[in-house]
């Protein structure tokens, strides 16, 4: 097999969105712009107290909320929700304890079966210079869109919880297009969705963010170059297995449960000391014991 052609963020966000099979994997936990040097800090969580409407920018919401990845609110007694919050500001939490100003300046509904899930062009306040910068960029610097996401994640990477999700009451976060959280979302394990049989699919989502992210060891760090492929699949119905790849791992929340020697890592050494391997990794009968998703590699990686 060749290895493909270097895909444009169009043919990125279209893979992704492919209802199975392989996509393309990433460092990324979260967006390019919401890690920068201008932001004075990380971007870990966003307000929903505190929300103001464009239309209103002295006077916050009594209440915001997401239903999927729509928004909803009350100003005034009046409910508010969708496009409604096109220019809406909102405070976001920087992992220094600093607070930035947030405003939504575009809003994509969601469509057909992917209809829940809405994307937003966000922009932050830079305090130094009085501008307005995007808050999700791509590798040349233009802005992409965001999901909300109904928690907040760890983003260190090497210690314990790193890379762990959070249902923390009060926040949320804005993923950006192209990252892990996002694209866990496009691949269809959105964390507000279930499966066929009522489930939540909120572990899911957090397994296929250390899959995306080739986190075996689950401590936050990746051991994974941008632009490889890697097949995934479950036992719920959102991914099936598409390719006669390599196995590479099983992945829970926290991490892979076991993995081949056929890795993205390549050369670089996978060592989980914390971690007891399953025996006879790559068994589908796992899938009823814990594992979440598997992932297999191209033969050619």
């Amino acid at each position: 097999m060749t290895e493909p052609e270097t895909p444009t963020l169009e043919t990125r966000v279209a893979e992704l969105a492919s209802p199975n099979g392989r996509g393309l994997n990433g460092r990324g936990l979260n967006g390019r712009g919401l890690n920068g040097a201008e932001l004075g800090g990380l971007l870990v969580s966003v307000d929903f107290a505190g929300v103001r409407s464009a239309s209103s920018v002295d006077d916050p919401m009594s209440a915001v909320w997401l239903q999927g990845s729509v928004f909803h609110g009350l100003e005034a007694g009046t409910q508010r929700s969708g496009q409604d919050f096109l220019g809406a500001r909102f405070t976001g939490n920087l992992d220094n304890g600093a607070k930035v100003e947030l405003r939504v300046d575009d809003i994509q509904p969601g469509t057909g079966t992917d209809a829940d899930v809405w994307s937003y062009r966000v922009s932050y306040r830079d305090t130094a210079s009085g501008l307005w910068k995007p808050a999700c960029t791509a590798a040349d610097g233009s802005a992409v869109g965001a999901i909300a996401v109904d928690a907040s994640w760890n983003y260190q990477e090497g210690v314990a919880g790193g890379g762990a999700r959070f249902d923390s009451p009060g926040v949320f976060t804005f993923a950006c297009e192209g990252a892990a959280i996002a694209k866990c979302v496009r691949f269809g394990y959105r964390p507000w969705g279930t499966t066929a049989d009522g489930r939540s699919l909120a572990d899911h989502h957090q397994a296929c963010t250390r899959m995306v992210r080739a986190d075996f060891c689950g401590d936050g760090t990746s051991y994974t170059q941008d632009g490889n492929w890697v097949n995934l699949y479950d036992a719920v119905g959102v991914q099936t297995d598409s390719e006669a790849w390599r196995f590479e791992a099983e992945w829970t929340a926290d991490g892979a449960s076991c993995f081949s020697a056929s890795t993205r890592a390549g050369s670089q050494p996978v060592s989980c000391p914390a971690k007891a391997n399953v025996t006879a990794c790559g068994e589908r009968t796992h899938f009823r014991s814990g594992t979440l998703l598997m992932s297999e590699v191209p033969p050619t990686l």
